[in-house]
């Protein structure tokens, strides 16, 4: 069974009310949604927006299972194995072996990370936001272990190596895709 964006948010809901895990969902929604349309998926966007949507689903109930609780959660409700795989597909290497495969689930690999990051980073500009943030702020912020410490740098670089992209693409790119989201302030 496949899920409206509507009936995704409710089963997001359902696992999810801090209003951290709340954002970055919406966010990283709105960043696939952006990347479909970029990359040639303009058919799929609401299937990459709901892949993004649920990415992190079992994450603020069920931490220590991240991206295995969540494909029981969906397997349980009858949703379809793409989704769940897709969803799962983040995880690889951390905490499953399901590696990314479709450029959908990579863009997903390498993003969720660096939207932390870019975020991170627009909060300390003097305008906090995006609309005025560079690639090269950010690839300072990331060269600096200590900012956003929990963002995994080796992932982001995994991530824009698995699509063949430089990281001032990814992050470029990652950027663009923030400054078009409603969730982003």
């Amino acid at each position: 069974m496949s899920l409206t964006y509507n009936e995704a948010l409710d089963l997001l809901k359902e696992y999810n009310e801090g209003d951290f895990h709340l954002k970055h969902a919406y966010v990283v929604s709105d960043v696939m949604g952006w990347f479909a349309e970029k990359l040639g998926y303009g058919e799929e966007k609401d299937f990459w927006a709901v892949v993004g949507l649920l990415h992190d689903l079992d994450f603020e109930q069920y931490p220590d299972q991240h991206c295995i609780k969540s494909q029981e959660i969906m397997r349980e409700r009858g949703l379809e194995e793409r989704l769940i795989r897709a969803t799962a597909s983040h995880g690889y290497g951390i905490t499953v072996d399901i590696a990314p495969q479709h450029q959908m689930e990579k863009v997903l690999f390498a993003t969720d990370e660096l939207t932390g990051l870019i975020g991170a980073a627009a909060i300390m500009r003097p305008s906090k936001s995006v609309d005025d943030l560079e690639v090269k702020s950010v690839k300072k912020k990331y060269k600096d272990k200590k900012f956003a410490a929990g963002c995994s740098r080796e992932v982001i670089q995994k991530g824009a190596d698995m699509l063949g992209w430089t990281l001032e693409e990814l992050i470029g790119q990652t950027i663009e895709a923030m400054r078009a989201s409603a969730h982003v302030d």
